[in-house]
């Protein structure tokens, strides 16, 4: 595989992003839990040069705040079939399929998955996700894996220690 191709990375949030949890408060209000290590992982893949983007089956306003606190590029919330909106995001760009990698975790993701150039899952994936995965995270959603995934392709890219280095100093 040729890590060098990928050029976009796609993050599903329930369950990647975050711990999956849906959570409300007494007033009914929904909370996600994000991790900073996956969004200091996010920003160092930004300033290796990776475009980021969104494609979430639910809509969120907290999701919208995350994407835009961390700079990604492209958000789709509310997208119940996942594929033709990555096929037509990615013709927007003029990028190809194996341009593309993609992080998620459930079956759901699968077939944008299965389509991709490099996928990564986190350590609590289902196992047909697993399956196809070029990376499993060693943690679950919510806690780390999607810097886990962002770092092992950054790495084999040899973009991550630069790009981590120069985050430090942001």
């Amino acid at each position: 595989m040729d890590y060098n191709k990928i050029k976009l990375v796609i993050l599903d949030v329930d369950g990647t992003l975050t711990d999956g949890g849906i959570y409300y408060d007494s007033q009914g209000n929904e909370m996600k839990r994000f991790s900073a290590k996956d969004g200091l992982g996010i920003m160092v893949a930004r300033r290796a040069g990776l475009e980021l983007a969104i494609i979430t089956g639910r809509a969120s306003p907290m999701v919208e705040r995350r994407a835009k606190e961390l700079g990604i590029q492209h958000l789709l919330q509310g997208v119940q079939q996942k594929f033709p909106a990555l096929t037509a995001l990615i013709r927007e760009r003029g990028l190809s399929l194996d341009e593309i990698g993609y992080i998620g975790d459930d079956l759901n993701d699968l077939q944008c998955m299965e389509a991709v150039g490099f996928c990564a899952c986190p350590a609590d994936a289902a196992k047909e996700v697993k399956a196809v995965c070029q990376y499993v995270a060693s943690v679950p959603g919510g806690h780390g894996a999607v810097r886990e995934g962002l770092e092992y392709l950054l790495v084999r890219q040899e973009r991550w220690e630069k790009a981590a280095r120069d985050a430090y100093y942001v």
